[in-house]
């Protein structure tokens, strides 16, 4: 049988990975396939690294990809050359799938859109639409026409209410069969130098580099609030970077007043009573993030994807706005509002001192709390569904191209 080709389309980096689960459990299927890939936002990094051939330029844009979270940084999209990218961008969808069977999208609107305007047969992933954040999912005029259209076969949902919501709609072609983000979170059994029973603190501080080093410098100075309350249990704290920000150790620390010895953060004393006095220490890695996330007992994330795979794994989450451009108290509130109960937003603005204070005892307090700790458990199964969504959405594709 002749090889079957297939585009990948995605507007985002989590987007992107998920893309990458979906193209993962393609090959284990053993089908004859050749993948491409397009990354609408960002260097594509995720399709470098599962060695997928990127058809059209790319660009790391100001915003990370958020500016509908700020008309600022659409602005600085702008000035950075977000329209002249777009725009070849689009042309080499159009060069390319001439040749495709199928393409396969993952996003919003503008995944949609670009997958539609391919003329290709196109299945979506529709990452960021949710009934949970309204009651009622709201479309829009264009997007409903997009996934309405024949060449739109499958639009798989992240959740089970949205699914149902749209099927109520009309849109009978919706459908939920797992959430692509919650796979491959199996832990490896690496050695993380953990203390046997004490309670594990989870770091999030996000992949975008420029923001991610500023939300670490955040996370550091409540690690030392948190260590610093009298009344707190026992904690270690590990923190999941992206490999960009190991190099960064050494100015972070010196930054903060912290030191940095082969991975590991140390801030050399904290004072917890009259004669006490104890070393806090952050362990770092940039290659265990599923051991990291199975190993906690908390996450304190700034950031999207990685908090809902910690929520969908049945974690409890304190969140606590930064700067951004991408994790702002507008995007944590969001964030709160698909998640329910298991993420707590500490503030309203970008974290202070007295923000910073509350957050300690959130976490405090949520670690003594056994009742809210099962519950999000349960919440965390409704919210994000079980694993295995990659796979169905795979086979989806297998069984539409006929192998």
């Amino acid at each position: 049988m002749k090889s079957k080709r297939i585009l990948f389309l995605s507007n985002g980096h989590g987007e992107d990975s998920i893309n990458c689960q979906i193209l993962k459990a393609l090959r284990v299927s053993g089908a004859d396939f050749d993948v491409s890939a397009i990354p609408i936002v960002g260097d594509g990094a995720a399709y470098r690294r599962s060695t997928v051939p990127i058809i059209g330029p790319t660009s790391q844009m100001p915003s990370g990809g958020v500016f509908y979270m700020n008309p600022l940084f659409f602005l600085k999209d702008i000035g950075a050359g977000l329209i002249a990218l777009t725009w070849q961008q689009l042309q080499a969808v159009w060069r390319h799938s001439r040749h495709c069977d199928l393409v396969v999208a993952t996003g919003d609107i503008v995944a949609a859109a670009i997958a539609h305007a391919s003329n290709r047969p196109y299945i979506i992933f529709l990452s960021a639409h949710s009934s949970y954040y309204e009651g009622r999912v709201d479309l829009g005029l264009i997007l409903w026409q997009l996934l309405s259209s024949e060449k739109c076969l499958a639009v798989f949902t992240r959740d089970a209410l949205t699914a149902a919501d749209l099927n109520r709609q009309g849109l009978n072609k919706a459908q939920f069969v797992g959430n692509p983000v919650m796979d491959n979170l199996n832990s490896t059994g690496k050695d993380l130098q953990l203390i046997p029973g004490v309670r594990t603190i989870a770091l999030l501080p996000g992949s975008r580099l420029r923001e991610a080093t500023d939300n670490l410098v955040l996370l550091l100075q409540l690690v030392k609030e948190i260590a610093n309350n009298s009344s707190t249990l026992p904690m270690q704290f590990l923190a999941a970077l992206v490999p960009n920000l190991m190099p960064q150790l050494d100015d972070i620390a010196r930054l903060s007043g912290w030191q940095h010895r082969s991975g590991k953060l140390i801030f050399p004393a904290i004072k917890r009573s009259f004669c006490e006095e104890k070393l806090v220490e952050v362990m770092c890695w940039a290659d265990a993030f599923a051991d990291i996330l199975q190993q906690s007992s908390l996450v304190i994330g700034m950031t999207g994807t990685a908090v809902e795979q910690a929520v969908g794994l049945g974690k409890p989450v304190i969140a606590v706005p930064g700067n951004g451009p991408a994790f702002t108290y507008r995007f944590a509130e969001a964030q709160n509002r698909l998640l329910g109960d298991s993420v707590q937003v500490i503030g309203r603005q970008p974290a202070n001192s007295d923000i910073i204070k509350e957050a300690a005892l959130a976490v405090d307090r949520t670690l003594q709390d056994d009742k809210y700790l099962a519950s999000c458990i349960q919440n965390g199964l409704e919210r994000m569904g079980r694993s295995g969504g990659s796979i169905k959405i795979a086979n989806y594709a297998v069984n539409y191209l006929g192998y």
